[in-house]
């Protein structure tokens, strides 16, 4: 594909005459932060960003950008994790940025819905749920960063999927600006509607090379009367794994959230991240954060989880455990969860595996994994941990004390190639939940090759014949070897 023109001063001085002084910054100074990803892992440049105050004002710069040819790079709270929303170096591509569109529309304390612009936090959406008496159930470690339109468009997990599935499960309605400015009107509130094609479905998980999600209808949940967690010492993965099974045994419906921390994870935590301490008497080789919540009045959710507990500290299940005895610790428990990532970066570069198997596997991945990896480059710190109730497990592999990070960073490819062997052998995926973005195309056509990724580029194609929209996200080129990048230490 012939590379898109870069903004004219013609089309900026109209962007600018449409948008205002607020709605769009074309200084470095004002662009740079937009141009690297969370993870720094990318670099790029941009002659605008471009700050829409509402959904007329989007689909008119979005159309003035088409008639124009110029390519444009969708962005959220930018807290991808495999550069889904940094535009490239050749400064041709404009970021549009929604973080102005950020109204909670309406709440619906009967219908149990939000409508929402796609600029609100999750964590001022999960807010105006809780004051609505509804809880918004999706809940991942940016939170208080990422926005609506980005979750959407990624199909975030997190850590209540075991009982509430994915983003995709909790969207009702959309309303989208498609990449030649014209608007699809889907804000519905329907719990059924069987009128063709479910085109919602479409930009949900799409990563911006479809359109640009402007508002949403979402379900909300009831909010939990009583919620209980602890933090529970487990030999290995197949300890967590059966201690999942007991808890499930006892009233699926109770768990929340089912998290797995290695104890070479956890380690890195306590020791690199400020105020987070272990609040067991000694480290183990493996934790479980286990939560249970529910709406019924008087149940007895206590009883149940010490029920669980209880039976597996007798069989030696769990080795050791404590339950949270008020909110305070409870989130105390979750900071050693949500602190994974950031202790990390801080330990060095690493290289991060977001993927998934049926959760019976996820022993074999971790055993497995580990061991490759450890024979790939010796020296290196497995740190897996995630969401073992559901089978998506953030494999990541933190450098060896004393290496370069460029030099780790470097066999990056390598590094995931490794693991993904492991976890196509065990039937899953190279990415459950932080999308594939411009980190991972090149392994699309391996995982996705065929009638399931011409059938995706036909979708690309008919929507966005340009490929005006974030282009280099999710498709490689379409012929040769697919250049591998490698980011920016």
């Amino acid at each position: 594909m012939t590379a898109c023109p870069a903004p004219t001063a013609d089309l900026l001085d109209r962007l600018a005459h449409l948008l205002g002084p607020s709605g769009i910054l074309t200084a470095p100074s004002d662009t740079d932060p937009y141009c690297t990803d969370w993870r720094a892992l990318y670099h790029g440049r941009t002659a605008a960003v471009l700050r829409p105050a509402d959904t007329a004002e989007l689909a008119q710069a979005v159309t003035l950008c088409a008639q124009a040819g110029v390519a444009m790079v969708p962005q959220g709270g930018n807290t991808s994790m495999v550069g889904g929303a940094t535009p490239d170096d050749s400064g041709r591509e404009v970021v549009i940025c929604l973080s102005r569109m950020n109204r909670v529309r309406r709440i619906d304390p009967l219908d149990h819905t939000m409508e929402v612009e796609a600029g609100v936090t999750l964590k001022a959406a999960q807010d105006a749920a809780r004051e609505a008496g509804l809880m918004l159930p999706l809940s991942i470690s940016s939170e208080g960063s990422a926005q609506i339109g980005g979750v959407l468009a990624t199909n975030a997990g997190g850590n209540n999927t075991v009982r509430y599935g994915n983003a995709r499960e909790l969207v009702l309605g959309l309303e989208v600006v498609l990449p030649d400015g014209s608007v699809f009107h889907g804000l519905r509130r329907l719990r059924k509607d069987n009128t063709g094609y479910a085109l919602r479905q479409l930009f949900v998980g799409s990563e911006g090379t479809l359109g640009f999600i402007t508002a949403a209808i979402l379900q909300l949940q009831p909010q939990p009367r009583a919620t209980e967690a602890a933090l529970c010492a487990v030999a290995d993965a197949k300890g967590a794994l059966a201690l999942f099974a007991a808890f499930r045994a006892q009233d699926p419906a109770l768990i929340q959230a089912f998290e797995y921390m290695s104890g070479a994870g956890m380690d890195l935590v306590t020791r690199l991240v400020p105020g987070a301490s272990l609040p067991l008497a000694e480290p183990a080789p493996a934790y479980v954060l286990v939560e249970l919540a529910t709406p019924r009045a008087n149940a007895d959710l206590r009883g149940a989880l010490e029920d669980v507990l209880g039976a597996a500290l007798e069989d030696g299940t769990v080795t050791d455990a404590v339950i949270a005895e008020s909110e305070g610790q409870r989130m105390a428990l979750w900071k050693l969860r949500e602190e994974h990532a950031e202790a990390q970066r801080r330990a060095g570069a690493s290289v991060k595996n977001d993927v998934s198997v049926p959760v019976s596997h996820v022993p074999e991945l971790i055993d497995r994994a580990t061991a490759a990896c450890a024979a790939l480059i010796p020296g290196i710190r497995p740190a897996p941990f995630g969401h073992i109730g559901d089978g998506n497990i953030h494999f990541n592999l933190v450098q060896p004390e004393g290496m370069d990070p460029a030099a780790f960073l470097a066999l990056d490819h390598r590094i995931m190639d490794t693991v993904g062997a492991i976890v196509r052998d065990l039937d899953g995926s190279f990415s459950a939940e932080h999308g594939v973005g411009r980190l991972k195309p090149y392994m699309m056509p391996d995982w996705r090759g065929g009638a399931e990724l011409a059938t995706m580029r036909r979708i690309k194609d008919a929507i966005d014949p340009r490929g005006l929209l974030n282009p280099g996200a999710i498709f490689p080129p379409d012929t040769g070897n697919p250049a591998r990048v490698t980011p920016d230490a």
